[in-house]
């Protein structure tokens, strides 16, 4: 999806591949709870979901939980608030290991 991977200015491919989102786990968007910021974060899909058995790309924001992770902005580990699992960037991904 076009929408999934650009969000207005957001190169949400560039964000994902910043050492800021992480190196594990499927490319959610996220909040930060201390500053508000919006960031791609990679996330294990245990700790995001409130069901990990089920397929990451059929997951919707009511399925998601929260996570921590470092905000640069705040300088340090906090709380993000997953808002959805970033579909296209993983089929992205999947493509690109296949």
């Amino acid at each position: 999806m076009s929408s999934d991977i650009e969000h207005g200015e957001r190169d949400l491919t560039a964000e994902l591949a910043s050492p800021a989102a992480g190196k594990v786990g499927i490319p959610v968007d996220a909040i930060c709870v201390g500053c508000g910021r919006t960031r791609v974060k990679r996330a294990p899909l245990a700790e995001v979901s409130k069901d990990p058995s089920k397929d990451p790309t059929e997951l919707k924001a009511e399925d998601l939980t929260s996570l921590k992770h470092v905000c640069h902005r705040c300088g340090s580990a906090t709380w993000w608030n997953a808002v959805a699992v970033l579909s296209g960037l993983l089929e992205q991904e999947g493509g690109e290991e296949a």
